[in-house]
């Protein structure tokens, strides 16, 4: 077990983490707020529910190309960028006079979100050592977390004010969370524009033949399958009319998912650490699916909120391990990469609803069941993955002995020249000495051939 040579984490990731939070924050006013907006021009519930659809296919659509934008322009500026868009569209759509407008607004919303979350998460693996990625990770999800369980009870409150407030609160919260990221992160380096395309890069294509980043990919999609696609949208629908139970008790399990994630975030991190992100990984996939398996077998009220806190331990675990393990894989700048790993979580976030919820259109068992296969098929992954942590510093420490061994056998060399240039330069003045002038001639002659 290798130690930890710093025990304090870079200032940067404290500022991504109160970045994370005031864009959680806001998302979570206006959440509550959108599908009555859009029922408000008189459209039906899919059309509403398209809504956020929007958003979610346009966060796909624009990975790619924030990845690359990442690779030519740095972090700092696409991470900015991107958090301006989604703050002017919300303003604006907070203005809409049509159904069309909003949609095409929340979709350019879902163009600035892609870009910020690709950017921070590219910065933040690769600005802190292999010592501390789990951690940063962890502190960054923590951000997310606050603000995930704040915002929505204060957009309750502010939509029942107007229903528009809410897009404006959310273009605010955005406002200082992009004010801070530009002022903070103005002097780190690894971000700047200027070392963009000095920076290496991994590509794709390498990344993808890694069984540690194809685990990773898994894994986020396997976990958002399950802690935010079915969990947000199946569960509620489970209270009511599986268990027979009042919406409290959804509410209930959501606080037990989301208390238990808060108390794992930093101890998994620390583990991760200390002792290896594939531990961690396989933990919180095998954790997260058994507490599907436990709503698929017993559907009690109970038996419910025992699940909902295994979910959130073993969410907790996979909210630190497998960005740690793509920072590891990661080398120098991967925009594509990151984006990847985005878009794996987005589509699991469009596709889980739909298709668990077509099963449980006939039964809840199946759909819990089909979650549980999923977090069983990314714990495979994970069990076929090699540790990563500590990738990093093994190479450059092997690049290191190379140098070194180099360096070793020159001065080597340089000695052995030295000490041949002193025998002869011995062996010249003893001849001299002894007057044995002829032989202080060959030596001489020999002397300056040599050199």
């Amino acid at each position: 077990m290798a130690p930890i040579t710093s025990t304090r984490l870079p200032r940067e990731v404290r500022v991504l983490a109160v970045v994370a939070f005031f864009v959680a924050l806001g998302f979570g006013i206006v959440a509550p707020a959108l599908p009555l907006f859009a029922r408000s021009f008189h459209v039906g519930t899919a059309a509403a529910a398209g809504v956020v659809s929007a958003f979610a296919f346009l966060r796909i659509a624009f990975a790619f190309p924030a990845g690359r934008l990442i690779d030519s322009l740095g972090e700092r500026l696409v991470l900015g960028t991107g958090i301006g868009i989604v703050a002017v569209s919300s303003a604006v759509a907070g203005l809409a006079q049509s159904y069309g407008e909003l949609i095409v607004l929340r979709g350019a919303g879902g163009i600035g979100s892609a870009m910020f979350s690709i950017s921070a998460m590219s910065l933040l693996v690769r600005m802190v050592p292999t010592a501390q990625r789990a951690r940063a990770v962890g502190l960054w999800q923590g951000g997310f977390l606050l603000g995930g369980i704040a915002g929505p009870g204060l957009g309750g409150v502010v939509t029942g004010i107007s229903i528009r407030l809410p897009f404006f609160l959310y273009a605010g919260t955005l406002t200082v969370a992009g004010t801070v990221a530009l002022v903070a992160l103005r002097a780190t380096p690894l971000a700047d524009r200027s070392t963009a395309t000095a920076a290496a890069r991994t590509t794709l294509r390498a990344a993808l033949r890694m069984p540690a980043y194809r685990a990773a990919l898994a894994t986020v999609f396997a976990d958002s399958w399950a802690s935010m696609g079915v969990r947000a949208a199946l569960i509620p629908l489970f209270v009511k009319e599986a268990l027979h139970e009042g919406v409290i008790w959804t509410g209930i399990g959501f606080w037990c998912v989301a208390g238990v994630n808060g108390l794992v975030l930093l101890p998994a991190g620390r583990f991760a650490d200390r002792v290896g992100r594939r531990p961690v990984l396989i933990a919180g996939c095998a954790i997260s699916c058994s507490a599907f398996v436990l709503l698929a077998l017993v559907q009690t009220l109970p038996v419910f909120l025992v699940a909902m806190a295994v979910l959130g331990f073993g969410s907790g675990l996979l909210d630190v391990a497998p960005g740690a393990v793509i920072g590891d894989v990661v080398e120098g700048r991967g925009g594509p990469v990151f984006a990847a790993y985005s878009m794996s979580g987005d589509v699991a976030n469009v596709v889980g609803p739909v298709a668990a919820g077509a099963l449980a259109e006939s039964s809840y068992g199946a759909a819990f069941a089909l979650t549980a296969g999923i977090l069983g098929a990314a714990t495979a992954a994970g069990l076929a993955m090699p540790e990563t942590r500590g990738l990093a510093d093994a190479h450059s420490s092997a690049s290191g002995e190379g140098g070194a061994q180099v360096g070793e056998q020159v001065v080597d060399v340089l000695d052995a020249d030295r000490e041949a240039d002193e025998i002869a330069r011995n062996l010249q003045g003893g001849a001299r000495s002894a007057g044995m002038g002829h032989a202080a001639g060959v030596l001489d002659e020999r002397f300056d051939a040599a050199e």
